[in-house]
C-alpha cells in the first residue's frame, strides 16, 4: 500500500489530524501513552515499539496500530524513521 491509499483509508475508518512525521536517528522515548489511538505507516527507517513487554520493530511499508491509553516506548533505528499517521479519539 502506498502513501496515498493509506491516507485515504485512514479517512475512511476516521483517523483525523494525519500528518507525515520524522523522527531522527537512535531517538528513543521513554514509556508513555496517548489519549488517541493511532494508525501507521512506515515511509522510510525503522520503529521499534515495546509494550507489555513485547518489543517489534516496524519497517518501510508495514503498518502498525496502538489502542489510546496502551502504555508503550519508541525506538526509532540509525537511519531514523518516517511515519504517515492518523489519530482517532
Amino acid at each position: 500500500m502506498d502513501a496515498i491509499e493509506f491516507e485515504s483509508s485512514l479517512k475512511r475508518a476516521g483517523y483525523q489530524n494525519i500528518e507525515t512525521k520524522k523522527v531522527v536517528a537512535n531517538t528513543s522515548t521513554h514509556p508513555h501513552s496517548h489519549d488517541f489511538s493511532v494508525r501507521a505507516l512506515v515511509l522510510a527507517g525503522d520503529i521499534t515499539l515495546t509494550s507489555e513487554g513485547q518489543s517489534r520493530t516496524f519497517r518501510a511499508g508495514d503498518v502498525f496500530e496502538m489502542t489510546s491509553g496502551c502504555v508503550h516506548s519508541e525506538q526509532h533505528g540509525p537511519d531514523g524513521s518516517t511515519y504517515l499517521v492518523g489519530q482517532k479519539t
